[in-house]
């Protein structure tokens, strides 16, 4: 029997030898991708002669158009594959009219999703010489801190559009709340306030409206966010869930007039248990609990009178903020329970925040305010799927929406 011949392409390429070697290389501990992947040599093969076949289409048209040209040999140069770094010989043409669809004469990438996983890693809080070692170690690929900077900097023409895309005409809730950041400005690291905008539409469908990195909190610069979003599309808006900030009421009803706006009650807890004694501090807050879980408004009266009694004397603060706050505490009031669990905290959109904080816990200051805006979109299209879940319990909240406000509600529900 005569000597099995070895598989050979026409383009030299030994698949005999390819196997033996790939065997050996499993063997010995190497990986089938990566920096000493055993199938560089294989991707190398297929991506040259993917682009040998581009170059005789290419030549074979022309000579139907009766142009002379022909193959001037080959080029070299490294590519990078999802398979690590390999080097091609891609095919030249004399005429120089060849232009290769699969890697263009300038392109150094073929990698279709390494964009995106350096995206992914970025999102999750990497910085950019821990997005260079995984890469280098998974595919062999050396980035700089400058190609993964300009990598990053991709998503900006998708955050302006997502910053500028129209909204819906009505929403039944928007969450506003404010997380603060360390920012590089000048030299000097300073506080800037991320403004986050969470809505919940008529189907009950939650969505972030709007990011914006400014400077400290206040109420004069949420008045324009709130503009904004009306130059955006939305026009009516049932309710408003903030927190203590001063001016926040007056801010909102100058853009919205038809709003009720209610406040946070956690917050309100917090802030009215804070000086309190540890040893009162269970009784106090029963007390105050009393308050705001009241069958009605009348009932919840009789509550902060009750409180008083017991703790005026020790506490009189407490009870006089909330008489002071007192609309704006209790507008969920005449709502069933559904409705006062959606409206009377911002606590959804403190988780939202936490999403935030747990991506950027290792950042001590960002380079920049583009820098953490990018890091929290990327960070929020990651996450799309946890924040925009429907809301709970939502036919009970839309039976009272339609109870109370009508038309005005009912005509924005599409289901």
């Amino acid at each position: 029997m005569g000597q099995k011949k070895s598989k050979t392409t026409d383009k030299g390429f030994d698949y005999s030898k390819f196997e033996s070697e790939a065997l050996s290389g499993i063997r010995s501990g190497k990986g089938l991708v990566g920096s000493e992947g055993v199938l560089k040599g294989l991707i190398q093969h297929l991506v040259e002669s993917a682009l040998d076949g581009e170059m005789t289409a290419h030549l074979s048209e022309e000579k139907k158009q009766g142009q002379s040209n022909r193959r001037n040999g080959r080029g070299k140069k490294n590519l990078r594959t999802e398979l690590g770094e390999v080097e091609i010989r891609p095919p030249r043409d004399r005429g120089g009219s060849f232009e290769p669809q699969l890697v263009g004469k300038w392109e150094r990438d073929l990698n279709s999703g390494l964009e995106q996983q350096i995206l992914e890693l970025y999102s999750i809080g990497n910085s950019y010489l821990d997005i260079q070692a995984h890469i280098h170690k998974l595919y062999g690929v050396s980035l700089s801190t400058g190609q993964l900077s300009a990598i990053t900097d991709s998503v900006w023409e998708d955050i302006i559009k997502w910053q500028k895309r129209a909204l819906k005409a009505f929403y039944i809730l928007i969450y506003l709340d404010a997380i603060h950041f360390k920012v590089r400005e000048n030299g000097v690291v300073v506080t800037k306030a991320v403004y986050t905008v969470y809505g919940v539409d008529a189907d009950g469908n939650r969505d972030v409206l709007a990011i914006h990195v400014g400077a400290e909190e206040g109420a004069k610069q949420w008045g324009r966010i709130l503009e904004h979003l009306r130059d955006r599309g939305v026009e009516d808006v049932l309710f408003f869930a903030v927190d203590g900030l001063s001016g926040f009421k007056e801010a909102i009803l100058a853009v919205f007039p038809q709003s009720i706006v209610q406040r946070c009650i956690v917050h309100m807890m917090r802030s009215s248990t804070k000086f309190v004694d540890d040893k009162d501090i269970k009784q106090v807050i029963k007390g105050l609990k009393a308050i705001y879980t009241a069958d009605d408004e009348a009932q919840g009266i009789q509550a902060l009178e009750d409180f008083e009694t017991t703790w005026n004397d020790k506490y009189p603060e407490i009870a006089r903020a909330w008489r002071n706050n007192w609309t704006e505490l209790t507008a969920f009031f005449g709502y069933n329970w559904a409705v006062r669990k959606l409206i009377y905290t911002t606590n959804a959109i403190e988780g939202l925040h936490r999403m935030m904080r747990k991506t950027t816990k290792t950042k001590a200051a960002f380079v920049n305010e583009k820098a953490l805006t990018k890091l929290l979109y990327l960070t929020l299209m990651r996450k799309r799927k946890v924040w925009s879940r429907r809301v709970h319990a939502y036919k009970a909240i839309q039976r009272s929406l339609d109870r109370e406000f009508g038309e005005r509600f009912s005509k924005h529900v599409s289901i």
